[in-house]
């Protein structure tokens, strides 16, 4: 299920250019140093996957915690559905009950943190875009983790959402390269695609959950009873 998180990332990328696009526009690298701004870019890059893996382990240990009580096929199950309604069901329908409404002041003080960093051109300041980058609310972050949830286990948990953040990273850097040069009909053509491979992805969850039997695909799910037995002498 890992391999999942690379493909959000992948065709996520498309639309992490319209809604983190412009602050990798606005990342103040060096334009006369080649070596200076990959170097500049490579700590953006660490900060979101740093702020990525962060919230997975966090998620991770909330996935753990549930496969303790013995709900980890409940729990995929439950993912993937809630991954296929979020793509079939009207945005209007989520809007009306504001669910994101408690954490607007949250992400007021990171767009101002993001704002003051954005201003300064010290080492540390593209780790720092980055990481607050990682925390901004987005859609297809929200369904990466949900897939962390699903792994059950906390250092999955941080790796799913790590790989979710690695295959960002090309699109993400051709917009720091060149800018609004990727705007256009692929761009357009992709993005119709995510809301198809969400789709999928969550039948993947459910199956899994369901244990069929599918190797790789839906295991059979490990029920085996451990006895013991007291002989006496």
């Amino acid at each position: 299920m890992l391999l999942t998180a690379l493909i959000f990332g992948l065709l996520g990328s498309f639309h992490c250019i319209g809604m983190c696009g412009p602050i990798a526009f606005m990342l103040p690298v060096s334009r006369n140093n080649e070596v200076k701004k990959f170097f500049q870019i490579f700590l953006y890059h660490a900060g979101r996957l740093v702020s990525y893996g962060t919230i997975g382990l966090a998620f991770g240990l909330v996935g753990k915690s549930l496969d303790l009580f013995g709900f980890q096929q409940q729990l995929s199950i439950l993912i993937g559905v809630l991954m296929i309604a979020v793509i079939l069901v009207p945005a209007v329908k989520f809007q009306k009950y504001n669910l994101s409404l408690p954490l607007y002041r949250i992400i007021g003080k990171i767009k101002s943190s993001l704002g003051a960093a954005l201003k300064k051109k010290s080492p540390d300041t593209f780790f720092t875009i980055g990481f607050l980058n990682g925390f901004l609310p987005c859609g297809l972050v929200y369904m990466a983790v949900f897939g962390a949830i699903a792994t059950g286990n906390i250092m999955q948990g941080g790796l799913y959402m790590v790989l979710f953040g690695l295959g960002t990273i090309p699109l993400m850097t051709t917009a720091v390269y060149f800018g609004r040069l990727l705007n256009g009909v692929m761009r357009q053509k992709i993005r119709k695609l995510i809301p198809v491979a969400v789709v999928l992805i969550g039948l993947l969850f459910i199956l899994r959950g369901l244990g069929l039997g599918i190797p790789y695909i839906s295991p059979t799910q490990n029920t085996e009873k451990i006895t013991s037995h007291m002989v006496c002498h």
